[in-house]
């Protein structure tokens, strides 16, 4: 089956099945991207390097809890 021949049929759906079959869609590529950022962050992949970054600047004590950095911004000091 082609895509034009995708496209065409999905031209001849319902609404409600245009609906279903775009969240449908939407739900698949959201998986892909999951699995992608899992092997991106475990050891090894492209972010691992960032991890580590993180979790040492954490256990150095340079990292703050981001609601104190949200804190700071809607609060600055004058």
């Amino acid at each position: 089956m082609t895509v034009e021949a995708i496209k065409d049929a999905i031209a001849g759906l319902s609404v409600e099945e245009r609906h279903s079959l775009a969240a449908w869609l939407n739900e698949l590529e959201y998986d892909a991207w999951d699995r992608e950022m899992v092997k991106d962050f475990s050891p090894g992949g492209r972010g691992a390097a960032l991890v580590e970054r993180v979790k040492r600047q954490i256990a150095e004590g340079k990292a703050h809890p981001m609601e104190e950095g949200f804190a700071k911004r809607d609060h600055p000091r004058t």
